[in-house]
């Protein structure tokens, strides 16, 4: 019985990571969703070392940090890993999803769902490793954000409560969130591979938006020896960038212990949540900037029902619409990290109608 199953599943592995059956014509954008994966497990082995040095009291939560960078060995290039890496993972995830829009793989449902899904959870996840370190800007990041639950009609104060361990962010916030932040990564993983049965089954997309079942290639070793060429030189520069500058990605408030009698002066969230946070600031209602926090993502979700428009038939205006797309994201992420004055708070609320309004086009 032993020999039949351990024949099955190298049988499982075989097809699924040698003799799968591949469109020849894939591109390098088609490699990201490797690299992705490489990512994903570098992420969850950098975090599993920080959590043998990190204490998750109030107290000792900053200094647990600092303790590890400045006196452990090598204790800072683990600690820039896993920080680094997280823009890295979102810069990665950016592209793998503006490939699957500009090439209409949200048509294979399943796979896009899921991959949708995946999305929201990193998001989650990236949102509590930020608050862990309990530096200055961490406390009150947790701060703004959390409180937007209490918007929820009827249940929102109880949830909110139940988030906060209590009536305001504290010692019980911080352990629910270490522990949310450490199980998680292993619900992705499961996401991750689900995602990846279900791309197998259903096959993959190509440039040419074409099915073609009888022109296929063996996954090993044409794309696998692509894959380990691109992941190289993407990890030789992203090695560069964490040795020459580590700090490029980390706010220096962040340095600093919580003081929960000093506000920082311009509250801001990462890079990659700059683009949300622009929105959700761009609406004067709380609960209507909420929302439009939510949709942001939840768009992309309703993408394969909302795409059934007259874009579906005309390819040369689609690649134009498409690209202004993808301008709109970035001028939304640069505007999420201005001040919130004018002209940078009306700007912002144009470009979030406008990125809302490209979706229905």
């Amino acid at each position: 019985m032993w020999v039949v199953k351990k024949n099955y599943l190298v049988s499982m592995l075989n097809y699924f990571l040698l003799d799968l059956a591949s469109p020849s014509n894939l591109l390098w954008f088609w490699n990201f969703g490797f690299m992705l994966g490489i990512c994903m497990v570098m992420q969850v082995f950098s975090g599993f070392l920080l959590s043998l040095y990190y204490n998750d009291s109030v107290s000792y939560a900053f200094y647990s940090v600092m303790y590890l960078m400045l006196e452990v060995e090598n204790g800072y290039e683990i600690r820039f890993l896993h920080s680094s890496g997280a823009s890295l993972l979102f810069f990665l995830i950016f592209i793998h999803v503006g490939r699957g829009i500009w090439y209409k793989s949200f048509y294979m449902l399943e796979v896009w769902e899921t991959g949708s899904i995946i999305l929201l959870l990193l998001m989650m996840v990236s949102f509590l490793g930020y608050v862990l370190p309990w530096g200055q800007m961490s406390f009150w990041a947790a701060t703004v954000i959390t409180n937007l639950i209490y918007v929820i009609p009827y249940v929102g104060g109880t949830v909110l409560e139940w988030v906060w361990g209590g009536f305001s962010v504290g010692a019980p916030t911080l352990s629910r969130f270490f522990i949310l932040h450490y199980i998680f990564p292993f619900v992705i993983l499961v996401l991750s591979l689900v995602h990846l049965l279900f791309l197998h089954v259903n096959g993959s997309s190509n440039s040419l938006g074409v099915t073609s079942i009888n022109d296929k290639v063996e996954f090993h070793w044409f794309y696998m020896l692509k894959d380990l060429v691109s992941f190289m030189i993407l990890m030789l520069f992203f090695i560069l960038m964490m040795l020459l500058m580590p700090f490029v990605f980390m706010d220096s408030e962040n340095f600093l212990f919580v003081d929960i009698m000093k506000t920082p002066e311009h509250i801001k969230p990462e890079w990659y949540f700059l683009f949300a946070y622009c929105i959700l600031r761009s609406v004067p209602n709380k609960l209507g900037g909420v929302i439009g926090l939510v949709m942001s993502i939840i768009m992309l979700m309703l993408l394969p029902l909302l795409s059934k428009t007259f874009i579906k038939y005309n390819d040369f205006l689609s690649s134009y619409l498409v690209v202004f797309h993808f301008l709109i994201f970035a001028l939304l992420t640069w505007l999420g990290g201005c001040v919130v004055e004018w002209p940078y708070s009306s700007l912002g609320g144009i470009v979030s109608m406008v990125y809302f309004l490209m979706f229905f086009i």
